[in-house]
């Protein structure tokens, strides 16, 4: 199981009735993520991400499919077992710092708190974690000051902390830089990118914000309830010794073959109701549904009837 992924979504379905209107927020959503992974979640707004992140955290439950996080079924908890998953196994970060921090505790009691509720990690062991993480986040000289006292990024690298002071498998981030200007957001950031790589916890945030896809190495997008493509990034050195990062999108395909193409490249060819499919020896070609057909010789279909 050690190499078993932190999060798998199989054909999950979320829907709501609001006003005696069914709203589907998620439509047979599939996502793997990898243990140790950083991954960016994006999307339009009303896409189904912040949907989905309550779900992975336990908060709310599917309508149909499955999810699974760090081994652990979500349909099938109940009660007593649901809060425990939301105490052990995850940890989670508003874009608000209000519903991240007590504003009457400094940071330092902040992590105490969480610590003291849960009962996760052994006494011996809470005030020196909490040094760790306030001094990984680069905070450790704000511990005993209150959230009023602190900056904005100062304030989520904080919450950051509370959120992994029970050693979650997994950290989930909801617009984390939301409230954030420019500077602020790459050093907050960069806290992720440090806390990802040094305590292996697998991290996956929600964002508009665009800066962050360049800090992780993939960015899945969701659009109408699924996912609808990735976008991997490598970096490498070239002939000249430079650092080169590039970045490659691709579609993703669902259990049943099913994939939904790009936006930007459906409005760019003028795609309306129905494309025409080619099969090429090395790949799928698309074109419009309008457009001129192939040469009959190529294009022709058996019938079955006979010469």
């Amino acid at each position: 199981m050690t190499d078993a992924p932190d999060i798998v979504c199989e054909a999950l379905v979320r829907i709501y009735t609001a006003q005696g209107v069914e709203v589907q927020a998620l439509q047979g959503l599939d996502l793997t993520v990898q243990r140790g992974e950083l991954v960016a979640l994006v999307g339009a707004s009303g896409s189904g991400k912040s949907t989905l992140l309550n779900i992975l955290s336990g908060s709310d439950l599917p309508s149909a499919g499955r999810a699974r996080v760090a081994g652990h079924e979500l349909v099938a908890m109940r009660g007593r077992e649901r809060l425990d998953h939301r105490r052990r196994r995850v940890g989670f970060v508003w874009q608000q710092s209000g519903r991240n921090l007590l504003p009457y505790l400094s940071a330092r009691e902040n992590i105490a708190m969480v610590h003291a509720v849960a009962g996760v990690i052994p006494r011996r062991q809470r005030a020196q974690r909490a040094v760790e993480l306030l001094d990984v986040l680069g905070v450790g000289d704000v511990a005993d000051r209150r959230p009023g006292e602190l900056s904005g990024g100062q304030q989520q690298r904080v919450a950051i902390a509370v959120a992994l002071a029970n050693a979650p498998a997994v950290l989930l981030a909801d617009e984390p830089t939301g409230e954030l200007d420019e500077a602020t957001s790459a050093e907050v950031l960069a806290a992720m990118e440090t806390v990802n790589r040094e305590h292996a916890v697998t991290t996956l945030i929600v964002t508009h914000d665009v800066a962050v896809i360049e800090h992780v190495d993939r960015t899945v997008r969701i659009r109408d309830g699924r996912t609808s493509t990735e976008t991997l990034r490598t970096t490498h050195t070239d002939d000249a010794g430079r650092r080169v990062r590039t970045a490659a999108e691709y579609a993703v395909l669902d259990r049943s073959g099913r994939m939904q193409l790009p936006a930007d490249y459906v409005d760019a060819l003028g795609l309306r109701e129905r494309v025409r499919l080619s099969l090429e020896p090395d790949r799928i070609e698309v074109r419009g549904g309008h457009d001129p057909a192939p040469d009959p010789a190529s294009a022709e279909e058996p019938t079955g009837e006979q010469p």
